[in-house]
């Protein structure tokens, strides 16, 4: 089962500590996949910039940026990571040849990512997570994972341990997401 770091502004303040808090992730964890998501900084460019060169350091496999296609596009990141508000935003990233992941919430999100051309979804909250409403479970997994096809699925929400990613390989899922577990 593939691994997905998502960073989290909670977790440094200036690039110095954005760097150490990415080596000890990168270095303990070796994720597949990373995603720099900052909504608390009014210019990520150079946060975004660390990343790229901290991940690539680090041979991590994917480099994605949160909603941004033209600072994906621009700084040479592999993809981005839309939200679930950007679907129309698909076309464009993979016009510019970048892979696109984009977060979902339903069976019908799921099936729109698919159709649209999305390389991978995260559907979540899967287990209880703070902020984001009630944990839609296993079961819900599951469905997805039946319904749709030629996309990968990543569980996201509340996986913090083992005993999370244990049941979550029970699912067949293809991979999880989290910005905890890697803290």
């Amino acid at each position: 089962m593939k691994s997905y770091l998502i960073t989290d502004p909670a977790y440094y303040h200036d690039l110095p500590s954005l760097r150490h808090y990415l080596k000890t992730a990168f270095g303990k964890h070796h994720p597949d996949v990373a995603s720099f998501r900052d909504k608390v900084h009014s210019d990520i460019r150079p946060y975004a910039e660390a990343f790229l060169e901290l991940g690539r350091e680090e041979g991590t496999g994917l480099l994605l940026i949160n909603r941004s296609v033209a600072l994906a596009h621009s700084l040479g990141f592999d993809g981005v990571h839309l939200t679930s508000t950007q679907f129309d935003e698909i076309a464009v990233a993979k016009s510019y040849g970048l892979r696109v992941f984009i977060s979902t919430h339903s069976l019908d999100e799921a099936k729109m990512a698919q159709r649209l051309g999305a390389d991978a979804i995260t559907v979540s909250p899967i287990f209880d997570s703070p902020g984001k409403g009630l944990p839609k479970g296993l079961d819900f997994l599951e469905n997805i994972l039946h319904e749709v096809n030629d996309i990968s699925v990543f569980a996201l929400g509340g996986i913090v341990s083992k005993d999370h990613i244990a049941l979550l390989k029970a699912s067949q899922v293809d991979g999880f997401a989290s910005i905890r577990y890697f803290v």
